[in-house]
């Protein structure tokens, strides 16, 4: 359990990074060069996948692959949809909770029964 708990906690921390990285330009650098903006997400980038990898090698020691994605897609709404709202101020849309129950459905179907492979 220490594993999914270390390895659901640096996918949290990747995720934050990678949400910057992919959407923040299009507030904080929407009349720059779309160049400067790939430049500094490749920046923000680096240290997602610095916390990624050595995640998914942990997670992997204790589930199976297709479980890290689940868990990583489930993770990468969980903090999309504060960013969406807090940082892009986006409003809040019944579509979100509709997403995140199919992805709760995603996470039940794969982490149920059979322990992984």
């Amino acid at each position: 359990m220490r594993v999914v708990l270390l390895t659901t906690l640096m996918l949290i921390a990747s995720n934050v990074f990678m949400t910057f990285a992919w959407y923040a330009h299009l507030r904080d650098l929407r009349g720059k060069p779309w160049f400067l903006a790939a430049l500094l997400s490749w920046l923000i980038a680096f240290f997602e996948y610095a916390i990624q990898v050595p995640a998914n090698r942990v997670g992997y020691s204790a589930l199976s692959l297709a479980q890290l994605k689940i868990l990583q897609e489930a993770i990468t709404l969980s903090v999309f949809v504060p960013f969406a709202l807090l940082y892009m101020k986006q409003p809040l849309r019944l579509d979100f909770l509709w997403a995140a129950l199919c992805l709760c459905g995603a996470v039940y179907f794969m982490f149920r029964g059979a322990p992984p492979s």
